[in-house]
């Protein structure tokens, strides 16, 4: 299914009979545009949740007075979390894909435990973080510049995610998981090679990058000293791997 003229997006939200899981089987394919025979970004969202099927959300475009304030309910349990101010104008979207071709999916690995909020503050889950961004971004990288900045002043009210987020032209995988005490997110962005092909399972990706390649990299300003003062890290930054520091076990048990 081709929706606009740069990007597709296969959207499967399916029936995962043999599990009991809500939302912990999420899996996402990825394409470069040079992978692609038409030079299409591609990229699947696959929520294999009950609970989910059939599901399609739709926000239309709109303008906000100033002093608008948007709702934050909780994606999986639908709990209000709080507001949060409305921008002048905010973005048509359908399902996981905006006006401007930018789409995200998910996939949740958990990670440690500890990481999870734990000063009852935060108010953006993992959800209302692509639900907002794909409202506010005509890019992919704008979508990761809203996304960090909501958990940087809201706080992070879910466990480790990986994002896939896309527009026409490129797309990147980004990892962020929670604090625990402190409020906020630590992550990691990466962006796909336009001749690679990629993908994601309820298990962080992430591992050795090059930190100076700003082009293509893109992390928290404390994310190396935050896992070195938990603990995670004790090497030297270059060798740093945030799948290897913040995913609890090898195996996670989120599959």
């Amino acid at each position: 299914m081709k929706l606009y003229s740069g990007i597709k997006l296969l959207s499967a939200v399916a029936i995962l009979a043999a599990t009991t899981y809500d939302a912990n089987a999420c899996t996402s394919l990825i394409a470069g545009k040079n992978a692609t025979t038409d030079g299409s970004v591609m990229t699947t969202y696959a929520a294999d949740s009950h609970n989910l099927y059939g599901m399609l959300a739709h926000t239309p475009a709109a303008d906000h007075p100033e002093g608008a304030m948007r709702k934050v309910v909780d994606w999986d349990t639908g709990k209000p979390l709080g507001e949060i101010p409305q921008p002048a104008h905010t973005y048509n979207v359908v399902g996981n894909i905006n006006e401007h071709q930018v789409v995200i999916g998910e996939s949740t690995w958990g990670g440690h435990k500890e990481l999870v909020d734990t000063t009852g503050q935060s108010i953006i889950d993992y959800g209302s973080l692509i639900q907002i961004a794909l409202e506010r971004a005509k890019t992919a990288r704008e979508a990761i510049d809203v996304m960090t900045d909501l958990v940087d002043k809201y706080g992070y009210a879910s466990s480790g995610e990986s994002f896939t987020i896309a527009d026409k032209n490129e797309v990147w995988i980004m990892e962020m998981i929670g604090k625990g005490a402190e409020k906020g997110a630590v992550w990691i962005a990466v962006r796909i090679p336009d001749d690679a092909i990629s993908g994601h399972a309820n298990e962080p990706r992430i591992r050795k990058v090059d930190y100076k390649d700003k082009q293509n990299v893109r992390y928290s300003k404390d994310l190396i000293p935050f896992a070195r003062r938990r603990g995670y890290f004790s090497g030297k930054d270059e060798d740093f791997s945030f799948a290897d520091a913040f995913e609890h076990s090898r195996h996670a048990t989120w599959l």
